[in-house]
């Protein structure tokens, strides 16, 4: 019986994407559950800061209640910059399934994603300009300026074809089986963020709240000697450790006030995908106060020095310097909070924004005082990858 049941929710999961389009409000796939948004019923209205966000999404759940809504759920994304508007909205329905197998294929339901190899590709800012601007950070770090900082870099791409997004969450998702897939509508624009995150910011189901923060990097091979050894080289590798222990600590200091009980790991464990290796710390923790949502606690949070540095203000202003575009929705957050406060956000990593022919993928490494530019260059090359992959697109981004 147990199998039979796990087939049909595999089958569900399997449905719920094949419905996805480029108007589909959310898509949420995590290793536990498969969440598919449908129809409109409110938008969380545009908020100067995190607290006032989370204020707002508890007042539009409560109206949603009273309107007789059955069961309001806020879905969507949250920018890293908090000072510009989130994408925000509560659907009509949100359905419900098991974790998406990585096996079942259904007819209609197209895993052809290829984009062809003469696409055009334009990095901002280029490969030498953005190692210039690690080179300069390195320095600035070394000065005392501040201990760490997060430099991103983006590959805008045009295809000859419109991108099949249906195709590319299922690349994605059977790449990423431990990560969590997702495809969010963008508010103030056409197309969709889509991405498949292995960061779990924050998730809370009752009184049980948990955070997987990673930081601390190298690229996988497919070599698994290399890998061993990269692995092995990474856990005894001072400067990951040292990054990896800025962001867990940052971690534990913002949810320490809201537990009864808090558990981090003495040290980090290694975690891979399909393209990474990562130093993570499993943190879990009970809930003081069980009135305090997944929203509020993942804001607390927000955003975390492994997307952004440390001190946070300096880390902050020196990306605004360095980085010549938006960052958008990238290293913010995306998931979603029902009206009792549970939910699931995760750190919006490995995504790309598509909007018909047109992609621009995000990949960012933390520079410490430590920091090889060259290295940090190849790592967000390699970060590319995850999205490369599914895109079916070779030999562009580690350069």
């Amino acid at each position: 019986m147990n199998d039979i049941f796990r087939g049909m929710l595999e089958l569900k999961a399997e449905h719920m994407l094949a419905s996805v389009g480029e108007g589909t409000p959310f898509f949420f796939a995590s290793p536990e559950e498969t969440m598919l948004a449908e129809g409109h019923f409110a938008t969380v209205p545009a908020a100067a800061n995190l607290q006032e966000l989370s204020a707002l999404v508890e007042a539009e759940l409560q109206k949603a209640v009273e309107a007789g809504h059955p069961d309001p759920v806020v879905v969507g994304a949250i920018p890293f910059d908090v000072g510009q508007p989130a994408s925000l909205i509560i659907p009509e329905k949100v359905l419900r399934a098991g974790p998406l197998s990585r096996y079942v294929e259904l007819p209609g339901l197209s895993a052809k994603t290829e984009v062809e190899a003469a696409c055009e590709v334009r990095p901002v800012p280029t490969p030498q300009v953005y190692a210039a601007g690690v080179q300069e950070a390195v320095e600035r770090i070394r000065q005392g300026e501040l201990s760490k900082v997060v430099l991103a870099r983006t590959l805008e791409l045009e295809a000859a074809q419109p991108i099949d997004l249906q195709g590319l969450l299922r690349k994605l998702a059977q790449s990423n089986s431990r990560g969590y897939t997702f495809a969010v509508s963008i508010n103030d624009r056409q197309g969709a963020l889509v991405g498949a995150s292995p960061e779990l910011l924050l998730s809370r189901h009752g009184n049980q709240i948990r955070s997987n923060p990673l930081a601390g990097s190298a690229a996988r091979t497919r070599d698994l000697q290399e890998n061993m050894r990269r692995s092995q080289a990474l856990l005894l590798s001072e400067k990951d450790l040292h990054e990896h222990k800025m962001v867990a600590d940052a971690v534990v200091q913002a949810l320490t006030p809201y537990c009864r009980s808090l558990y981090a790991p003495a040290g980090p464990s290694l975690v891979n995908t399909e393209t990474m290796l990562h130093l993570a710390s499993d943190i879990r923790g009970e809930l003081a106060d069980p009135s305090v949502s997944s929203l509020q606690l993942a804001s607390s949070m927000h955003p975390t020095p492994a997307v952004c540095g440390y001190p946070f203000a300096a880390a902050r202003e020196m990306i605004a310097e360095i980085e010549p575009f938006e960052r958008g929705l990238y290293a913010g957050m995306v998931g979603w909070c029902d009206a009792h406060g549970n939910g699931e956000w995760v750190v919006t990593l490995r995504c790309a924004e598509v909007s018909g022919k047109q992609v621009r993928l995000f990949a960012g490494a933390g520079v410490v005082a430590d920091s090889d530019p060259a290295h940090e260059l190849a790592e967000t090359g390699a970060k590319f990858r995850t999205m490369l992959n599914a895109l079916g697109i070779a030999n562009v981004g580690e350069a």
